[in-house]
């Protein structure tokens, strides 16, 4: 009987450890998106990708992990103009191809105002 015991404990300690009861705490993770616009695709895809890394950065800080991972995730485009395209950039507006990385997913589009705007999306993850 003491032997079914302590059988019974070893399969619960190993099963709460694989399923994460037991052992270091599970990253936790944010979407941050970021937009900006230039006169250019490439400056406009650049300046919101380092949008995006300032605020992970200072998410980093604030949440005082000891590191962040980044993963592209693919986000709305958010114009400026919420008053003129409600809805986002028209369809004839958006520019392909999208941008993806391991890091960033940007949507680019033609903007109201300036020649060019970026959305850039991300999952930054960290402990």
């Amino acid at each position: 009987m003491l032997q079914i015991l302590r059988v019974s404990v070893a399969v619960l300690g190993v099963a709460a450890f694989v399923f994460g009861a037991i052992g270091p705490a599970a990253a936790a993770c944010q979407l941050i998106k970021a937009t900006h616009s230039a006169g250019s695709k490439a400056e406009a895809a650049r300046s919101s990708q380092a949008l995006v890394l300032k605020s992970a950065s200072e998410l980093k800080r604030s949440k005082r992990w000891s590191y962040i991972r980044l993963y592209a995730k693919r986000v709305k485009a958010d114009p400026f103009w919420k008053a003129v395209r409600p809805d986002g950039p028209p369809r004839e507006a958006v520019l392909k191809p999208d941008i993806i990385t391991s890091r960033f997913y940007t949507t680019c589009f033609t903007g109201v105002v300036v020649p060019y705007v970026c959305t850039t999306g991300t999952s930054a993850c960290g402990q």
